[in-house]
């Protein structure tokens, strides 16, 4: 199963990736980029006018498109086979726009993996390939059918697990991040859900000094992954 995903970088980062096949491109651009890499992979770009892409692509698409395989979910044992790995974790997050901004801030975090649940998820599509300015590409998603149930899972493998939550009392700064760890975050307004997160061996939070009592879905991944990153000698 084909789909299209659109926009210099996601196209960039497609033909970068060795993580799913790259049929065709549709380019009425000509950016020396994507032609460069186009002709380094033998993918085969079609000269096309800005109304062709238009028609296929669903967003801002910079005049240029790519036909790509599927997106390659992996299972969650791909995910936690490594040493000390760190995994994010998300729960309800079905805006594709913050599912994209976290998987970017996985990448740059050099995160083992997303993990999302099969239900009341977005799933990585064109709109999120594109809102990841293309690391999506780059990123190991688990999509599972029981989110609590993955938890368990890793708790299994030696993984400490927690999840942000605005009440906890417990800081990003104060709580060891070393090792395995994975960190769960929920979707705005609704956190968490309880049952996923009675699974977890505690929970963290950011502080917040101003009138606003929590931050973006992708910001709160940010501090906290790179907090992760500090302590393990980042």
């Amino acid at each position: 199963m084909s789909e299209v995903i659109f926009g210099v970088r996601p196209v960039i980062e497609a033909l970068r990736s060795k993580r799913r096949e790259v049929f065709e491109i549709l380019d009425s651009s000509g950016d020396k980029e994507v032609l460069r890499l186009a002709r380094e992979k033998g993918v085969s770009v079609k000269k096309v006018s800005r109304k062709d892409v238009d028609d296929v692509a669903s967003g801002v698409h910079q005049g240029i498109a790519v036909k790509v395989a599927g997106y390659p979910y992996v299972s969650l044992g791909e995910i936690l086979n490594g040493s000390e790995p760190l995994v994010v974790v998300l729960d309800g997050v079905t805006d594709p726009h913050n599912l994209g901004a976290v998987l970017r801030v996985a990448d740059g975090a050099g995160v083992s993996g997303v993990v999302i649940p099969k239900d009341r998820s977005a799933h990585v599509n064109a709109t999120v390939v594109k809102a990841s300015a293309g690391a999506s590409e780059h990123v190991r998603v688990a999509r599972v059918t029981n989110l609590r149930r993955a938890v368990d899972e890793m708790k299994d493998a030696g993984i400490w697990t927690y999840a942000a939550e605005g009440g906890s009392k417990v800081s990003h700064t104060a709580l060891d991040l070393g090792g395995g760890v994975g960190l769960v975050f929920g979707s705005e307004g609704k956190g968490v859900r309880r049952l996923v997160r009675e699974g977890c061996d505690g929970t963290v939070s950011i502080p917040m000094l101003g009138a606003v009592s929590s931050l973006n879905v992708s910001v709160s991944a940010a501090v906290l992954l790179y907090e992760a990153r500090r302590q393990r000698g980042f």
